[in-house]
């Protein structure tokens, strides 16, 4: 996919944070964008921002949609062909967490962590597979370093991305005989509003959601022959203990 003008992605939880810098990254290098939200106000309120950016040549659009109902992903999609005819790139970014040792770890918010972490992508990729299959596309998951080292707190969020992590791995063996090329990209801390944060000066250590942006484009760029399938990605000097 080296060309990347013209190309249509999809991108779930895209209003804030990684989905966000990611949807700007794509929208600069000439793909038209479409992002999920869980309301159809923040969905086109962050789609009127990004192209308020001034990406003359391409668009984005804001979808209302619950990466927890297969039925919701159906109807982002069918919005995304309406619209732009095709998809060519899925990111399934949409991600929640909940940290809390198994004594407290409520039911829903065990439940909730792996709808959206786990279910999420498997509807997301399921909803747009033949149109990846169509354009010989390319999935990308949005895992974490937490699906390769656990920390006590972590037990659902860590089983989420354990999950997701293998999940997108075997499902890189299922599709890429139809051309499809599928990778998992495991940031560290990021900068973003994840988990009732919110960025400021304290996080400039961080990774930025820029930075996962442009690791996406990279990967998008990537000659075909070859395939980064799993991209660990952490900040180069956190702070000393």
């Amino acid at each position: 996919m080296e060309n990347l003008h013209n190309k249509v992605a999809l991108i779930t939880g895209g209003t804030k944070g990684i989905g966000y810098g990611i949807a700007e990254s794509l929208l600069k290098q000439g793909i038209y964008v479409a992002i999920t939200g869980r309301t159809e106000a923040t969905a086109k309120e962050a789609a009127s921002q990004l192209n308020a950016e001034g990406n003359d040549s391409v668009h984005a659009i804001g979808l209302e949609a619950d990466v927890r109902s297969f039925e919701s992903q159906e109807k982002a999609v069918a919005a995304v062909l309406k619209e732009f005819g095709k998809i060519d790139i899925v990111i399934a970014n949409a991600g929640v967490g909940h940290f809390a040792t198994v004594e407290d770890l409520s039911i829903e918010a065990w439940q909730e962590t792996i709808d959206i972490n786990l279910t999420g992508p498997f509807f997301t990729l399921k909803a747009g597979m033949d149109s990846l299959i169509e354009s010989k596309g390319y999935f990308i998951s949005i895992s974490s370093l937490a699906g390769t080292n656990f920390f006590a707190g972590g037990a659902a969020y860590n089983a989420s991305k354990f999950g997701l992590t293998g999940f997108t791995q075997a499902v890189m063996l299922d599709l890429r005989k139809h051309g499809i090329k599928v990778s998992t990209i495991m940031p560290g801390s990021v900068a973003t509003h994840f988990n009732g944060n919110k960025p400021n000066e304290k996080d400039a250590w961080k990774i930025q959601k820029e930075d996962i942006g442009e690791l996406v484009v990279d990967l998008l760029k990537m000659n075909p022959r070859t395939l980064p399938s799993k991209i660990e990605v952490r900040p180069s000097t956190p702070p000393t203990k």
